[in-house]
């Protein structure tokens, strides 16, 4: 059973957390990295499927062309460096 006092320093607690991120500018105090990254994520998207949809593989179909092929290392390959490797686009 919850007391009285368990209740009130609930409410407080989570009247306390909401003016504290209401307050602080989240955005401002991100690295200018983070703040790009959506950004980039939206323009490769907006690539893809501007230059033809299927024509860039995702990590994914790399890294199971990789494994046909038996890549040493693909595990800790990225997208990039398994298209490299593999000579794919």
């Amino acid at each position: 059973m919850v007391t009285a006092k368990q209740k009130q320093t609930a409410r407080t607690s989570v009247k306390n957390a909401r003016h504290a991120v209401a307050s602080k500018k989240m955005i401002a105090r991100t690295p200018a990295k983070t703040k790009t990254a959506p950004g980039k994520r939206g323009t490769v998207v907006a690539q893809r499927s501007r230059s033809g949809a299927g024509t860039m593989k995702t990590r994914a179909e790399l890294y199971e062309i990789a494994k046909r092929r038996d890549l040493p290392g693909r595990s800790r390959m990225g997208r990039d460096e398994l298209a490299r490797k593999l000579g794919v686009r």
